[in-house]
């Protein structure tokens, strides 16, 4: 694949396909737990998950800080034509971070489990259900950094195929893992942790495998400046790393908030909208990681107008995606309940109001994630990380403060919608800009 010469389109779609392959199983990975577990366990395991879904936000976005950012620069470096410095000091750099975040990460998360739950939401039987859920991933827990870690050197390393082969096998693993430990052995809702715990590492294995493959040039070397890449990685990375982190702190706000003016029921479906945002995420996700090699690798070459037509197709899918998520949302939100749990009358009667105003939402997250993207492909990190923080923290969490306690709890629910509408005025003007600039440098 000769990213600086072949056609953008083919090249894109070949990308997509992989890297939307890939967002799909890691996110169906979540997504197969919640069903299950509220299957067996009703609408009590769907709000124990709910609890528990920062702690991935945590451990995937580490693995994004590292994978990302250290990708953009390597696939960067790739694409000048004249340059002295090797381009595995980032991926050596990547992989000793990863190696530190993910052991800084497990002790933390082994150490102060009980007091993350509680401040993440566990009151009462929640506690108790979410601790057995996590007793099997404590054992491989930086397993899902490195995961995250590999795969984007890998698309990076024009082996997207393996990439999405290998999440692929260990989703699948833990879609049948998870029938089978959950209902099958009666494991409830311990067997959902056995079963991702399993396909993580399953996944890790295979994408070791390109390590004894033709195709790579990834290789350990001693970094010349260790310390210097290690900061141009965190720099570069920071905002895919703040997306992730930044979901965690809204689970965690948006949980306190619906159990002091709510309560459970509330928490339940709110549970369904976190696996369901996840899905959206990761499909925004999706299309940036196939955009962001063609675009970094034509940066570093200054192909502008490569990079305009791999925008071009990137704005069509996001489209596309938009449009989808929210119309379904909106339309068929019951689905949705009916899939994560088999529901009370209280839960029928709070849930489709509650999917369809936060399913708004989706018209505007596609784009708004996607550029983050974009502005660390071309260079751009400070934009990146000003949508980041904007859309994941300052903006999101002053209205689910104000909008209940001034609004009623009903407005809870609006929180999102308004978060992504503003965002996104922002990030449209933004790219703007950049696109003029790039045109100047084309000149």
């Amino acid at each position: 694949m000769d990213f600086l010469n072949g056609k953008i389109k083919p090249l894109y779609l070949k990308y997509l396909s992989a890297a939307f392959g890939s967002a799909l199983i890691t996110s169906i990975y979540s997504i197969v737990d919640m069903a299950m577990v509220g299957q067996y366990q009703g609408p009590e395991g769907t709000a124990a998950l709910a609890v528990v879904a920062p702690i991935w936000n945590v451990i995937y976005s580490l693995g994004l800080l590292m994978g990302i950012g250290g990708s953009v620069l390597f696939s960067h470096l790739k694409g000048k034509s004249n340059h002295q410095e090797n381009e595995n000091d980032y991926f050596t750099s990547a992989f000793l971070g990863s190696v530190l975040l993910g052991i800084v990460a497990w002790l933390v998360f082994i150490l102060f489990e009980r007091q993350l739950l509680t401040a993440f939401g566990a009151e009462g039987n929640l506690l108790p259900l979410a601790q057995r859920y996590l007793i099997p991933i404590k054992f491989i827990f930086p397993c899902f950094l490195f995961n995250q870690m590999l795969a984007a050197f890998l698309r990076s390393d024009q082996n997207p195929g393996l990439a999405t082969s290998a999440v692929l096998i260990g989703g699948i693993f833990n879609v049948f893992g998870d029938y089978f430990f959950v209902f099958v052995l009666d494991m409830g809702i311990f067997g959902a942790g056995l079963a991702t715990a399993l396909g993580s590492l399953i996944t890790l294995v295979f994408l070791l495998t390109h390590f004894i493959s033709k195709k790579n040039t990834l290789r350990l070397v001693r970094p010349a400046m260790g310390f210097k890449c290690f900061k141009e990685i965190c720099v570069m990375g920071f905002s895919t790393f703040f997306i992730d982190m930044a979901m965690g702190f809204l689970t965690i706000l948006f949980n306190r908030q619906i159990v002091r003016y709510l309560g459970t029921d509330a928490l339940a479906v709110y549970g369904i909208i976190v696996n369901l945002s996840t899905f959206v995420q990761c499909c925004a996700y999706s299309v940036g990681q196939a955009a962001q090699p063609l675009i970094s690798v034509n940066f570093g070459a200054k192909q502008i107008l490569r990079i305009k037509q791999t925008l071009r197709y990137a704005l069509w899918t996001v489209l596309f995606f938009s449009l989808f998520w929210a119309v379904l949302g909106v339309s068929m939100p019951m689905m949705f309940v009916h899939i994560f749990m088999t529901p009370t009358k209280s839960i029928v009667q709070i849930a489709p109001n509650i999917i369809r105003c936060y399913s708004v939402s989706f018209l505007l997250l596609p784009l708004n994630i996607f550029s983050t993207y974009y502005f660390q492909a071309v260079m751009e990190p400070r934009i990146a990380l000003i949508v980041s923080i904007m859309r994941g923290m300052i903006v999101s969490g002053i209205l689910i403060f104000l909008l209940p306690s001034l609004f009623g709890a009903s407005l809870i629910w609006w929180a999102m919608p308004i978060t992504e509408l503003l965002v996104s005025v922002f990030v449209v003007f933004m790219m703007k800009r950049t696109s003029r600039h790039l045109s100047y440098l084309s000149n």
